[in-house]
């Protein structure tokens, strides 16, 4: 489904991306894990076309992605939650989730996907009408995946969706993500939550200054002692 090759990315002279390669089957739900600065954010941007690599190849589906903009690229069904979550605070959470189906197509359909978003998160319902800065840190990591999916991705990339939220609100965002997965949503997800996210994937690659070091099966890499003594600590 998605397929990159030798993936290289410099800002200015610092490169980011070393040399990258992976796949991405449809319906999988793989891992992208790794320490701060290892390029897991970079990987995500570029495959969006918010930053354009050096070197390598993009095929999403057969089709190259070097060169597109993130709007063409969007539309080919490759959407990204971003770190932080990146919301409209003043908005309602309805403003904010239908800010995600601006595309044509999704445009549509937006009041099916309302639906859709909201059978997977009764509590965004309940908040409709509520402005996103006054939730909480997980409901609004809700809010983001949800304007995500009034896009109508056909590939889910989440960044840090777990980050600075309670375990509870964290195990509430894995569920979700977890669901929507086991309806065939293709998804990758960037964690610090490293055990959490090997549970709930198929398939795992670990990044060290720029380029993968390790890849695998998810349930083979929990138990590799180089994964443990790194990023488990045991």
């Amino acid at each position: 489904m998605l397929e990159i090759d030798g993936l290289t990315v410099a800002y200015g002279k610092m490169t980011a991306l070393r040399d990258v390669s992976m796949a991405i089957r449809a319906d999988d739900m793989v891992a992208l894990l790794g320490g701060n600065g290892a390029g897991k954010s970079t990987l995500l941007n570029t495959i969006s076309g918010l930053v354009q690599p050096e070197k390598g190849e993009i095929r999403w589906q057969g089709q190259s992605l070097r060169g597109l903009g993130p709007d063409i690229i969007c539309s080919l069904g490759i959407i990204q939650v971003p770190e932080g979550r990146k919301l409209f605070p003043a908005m309602t959470v309805e403003e904010n989730l239908l800010m995600g189906a601006y595309l044509p197509a999704a445009r549509k359909v937006r009041r099916q996907s309302l639906d859709w978003v909201y059978s997977h998160m009764p509590h965004l319902a309940q908040r409709r009408r509520q402005r996103a800065g006054s939730l909480s840190g997980g409901e609004q990591q809700m809010v983001a995946i949800g304007r995500a999916l009034m896009a109508r991705p056909r590939l889910l990339m989440l960044d840090e969706p777990s980050l600075g939220l309670s375990p509870r609100a964290s195990a509430e965002v894995f569920a979700i993500v977890s669901n929507l997965n086991r309806e065939g949503m293709t998804t990758i997800i960037v964690s610090q939550e490293v055990q959490e996210t090997l549970s709930i994937t198929s398939y795992a690659y670990v990044m060290e200054n720029g380029g993968i070091a390790l890849h695998g099966p998810s349930a083979a890499l929990r138990e590799d002692p180089e994964i443990k003594k790194s990023y488990l600590g045991l």
